[in-house]
């Protein structure tokens, strides 16, 4: 640990692809050294320490019938934490890329304050059953809507998510970051989000995308995905991971920013379910799908190119001449991420929900 975290500080190189955050416990001998080397060798280290206000705000959700007044509360806090000093108790979290330490409960009484707020629209039960599952986010525009929706319900146990782009400044009208992450791996910079948010998740990155080089690593390392939200732009890895999906019987979701469009594949349940709900069957996917020359024609396929929106084909049709590739909102994308999470959500916990393609379109249900 001491020599990682070393690594960590004197390589401003390395800190690019760092997302993982690094634990201590001061109760732990060790660990409270290389904590205070750490802060005397960086003075200029922030640290945040609300530990007592978790405490109390843990003490109020396991006992809703009972009325605190500040005092009783106070004075309940100091009981739970008993004879530790209060520097050691719970973890200290450091994040070297912000170079910041936040203390924070333990994982155990985390997660009940953190998932406190999701009952019991998800039950006590179910919050245990979506801690065990894995699932893959490819490709970090609507996929990092995704993520973030997933990590905020805590709904995964692993998340792995591949893409291989760097973040461009036009990519801040729809992906949620700040301008200092320019030029920084969409995966780092997803992962470094939901770390902030919760440092237990565990977030797995395939920073170069998804390629057969590392296909099966992200489909079955440590255990096969019990999902895939699919919302890459690469063509043949649309057709390949789903094909790998097929085959693996695992359920692949899809949004695509126009019309709210969410497609559903339940491989899960339907082994010989054909890829895209069939719009490709008449093309020889061993084959043409790779061809440069009917690229467009594909995508116009699997869109359904007669039930696209005009502004919509109006881009697609502007690519590679006014334009470099089609366009996406906030609007479309933030709530296309938080419906896919919901309908993986829904998988997971065993609800009937049906293969198809279906529209959440805003102009049509509100005009």
């Amino acid at each position: 640990m001491y020599t990682s975290l070393k690594k960590i500080i004197d390589s401003s190189e390395s800190m690019k692809n760092i997302y993982q955050p690094v634990f201590f416990r001061l109760s732990v001998q060790i660990e409270k050294q290389i904590f205070f080397d750490l802060v005397k060798e960086k003075p200029f280290i922030k640290i945040f320490d609300q530990i007592k206000s978790q405490v109390e705000e843990l003490l109020k959700l396991l006992s809703p019938k009972t009325s605190f007044s500040k005092e009783k509360l106070s004075d309940a806090a100091k009981e739970y934490i008993g004879s530790l000093v209060p520097e050691e108790f719970g973890v200290w979290v450091y994040y070297p890329w912000s170079n910041t330490i936040v203390h924070l409960l333990d994982e155990k009484e985390f997660i009940i304050v953190r998932t406190n707020r999701n009952k019991n629209k998800i039950t006590s039960e179910e919050q245990d059953i979506l801690g065990t599952k894995k699932v893959g986010v490819i490709g970090l525009s609507v996929g990092q809507s995704v993520s973030l929706a997933l990590a905020l319900e805590r709904s995964f146990g692993e998340l792995r998510i591949a893409d291989f782009d760097v973040l461009d400044m036009s990519n801040l009208n729809r992906i949620r970051t700040g301008v200092h992450n320019l030029q920084l791996k969409k995966s780092v910079a997803c992962a470094r989000e939901i770390s902030e948010i919760d440092p237990y998740l565990k977030v797995t990155c395939f920073h170069d995308g998804i390629n057969d080089e590392n296909i099966d690593s992200f489909f079955s390392e440590g255990g096969n995905l019990d999902a895939l939200i699919e919302e890459c732009d690469n063509l043949n890895i649309k057709i390949t991971s789903r094909l790998k999906a097929r085959k693996l019987g695992i359920p692949v979701i899809m949004d695509t920013s126009d019309r709210g469009m969410l497609d559903i594949e339940r491989y899960d349940l339907e082994r010989e379910r054909p890829i895209f709900h069939g719009l490709l069957e008449h093309y020889n996917l061993n084959e043409s799908f790779i061809d440069p020359e009917k690229r467009m024609e594909i995508i116009y396929s699997i869109l359904d190119k007669n039930k696209i929106t005009p502004r919509f084909k109006e881009s697609i049709n502007e690519i590679g001449k006014t334009l470099t590739t089609w366009p996406q909102l906030a609007s479309s994308v933030i709530s296309g991420g938080a419906n896919a999470a919901e309908i993986y959500r829904k998988i997971m916990l065993k609800c009937p929900i049906q293969s198809g393609r279906y529209y959440v379109d805003l102009d049509e249900l509100v005009g």
